[in-house]
């Protein structure tokens, strides 16, 4: 393991300690670690298993987080359920399976996702580390 990854896990610990984040499992080929690069909130746990408990719901997907060009930052973020492909990573936070492309982690390490249901604001935010600059309203990014 290098220092930059003992570095990463280490903010992870520190941050999963100051508050209470949901942190996932990997899991590939029946192994599993407890690091995943996204961190989902609790109200964000509630409103997927929400979701997934709907009556229409196919059982058959996950809920992929991702980035893909454009937006006005630049990059923009990916949250939906989709199916499984053969590029996936595949992680378990709190009962949520959630896929991810590998090649993603290095723009989604550490972000947290939330669900806010208020007055002023309504759907699922990103609070992206990785981040150097953000559009007005938080769905894209720069790194």
């Amino acid at each position: 393991m290098r220092y930059r990854d003992i570095y990463i896990i280490n903010l992870l610990y520190l941050a999963k300690e100051r508050v209470n984040l949901n942190f996932g499992t990997y899991i590939q080929n029946n192994m599993e670690t407890t690091i995943s690069p996204v961190i989902l909130t609790a109200n964000a746990i509630e409103e997927v298993k929400r979701l997934i408990a709907e009556p229409d719901f196919d059982a058959t997907q996950y809920l992929r987080v991702g980035v893909k060009g454009g937006g006005c930052s630049g990059m923009s973020y990916v949250l939906g359920f989709d199916k499984k492909e053969d590029d996936d990573d595949i992680y378990d936070i709190e009962g949520v399976p959630v896929i991810m492309k590998r090649a993603h982690g290095i723009y989604l390490m550490g972000i947290t996702v939330n669900f806010e249901n208020g007055l002023n604001a309504r759907g699922f935010t990103f609070n992206n580390p990785n981040a150097s600059s953000t559009c007005g309203c938080g769905s894209s990014f720069a790194v």
